[in-house]
């Protein structure tokens, strides 16, 4: 996994529709899977960076986030 992706999916906010704004490790589940069911994930970066987020949420691995928010934060 590399480090720069996980801090990016901290920072960076969903570009378009229903969670516009939202920065992409918050978004839930729900939405990464509608993706998935229509059409699958964006693609370029974006598309990366939320598959990221999924195989995160759907194993289970969120607190690994928590470190990287608060650097993010904190403009570390």
């Amino acid at each position: 996994m590399n480090p720069e992706i996980l801090r990016e999916i901290c920072a960076v906010r969903m570009p378009f529709g229903k969670y516009e704004g939202t920065i992409l490790a918050d978004l839930p589940v729900s939405y990464l899977e509608w993706f998935l069911r229509n059409g699958g994930m964006p693609k370029g970066k974006l598309g990366m960076q939320l598959s990221t987020v999924y195989e995160i949420k759907l194993n289970g691995l969120t607190d690994l986030l928590i470190p990287i928010r608060a650097s993010v934060r904190n403009g570390l």
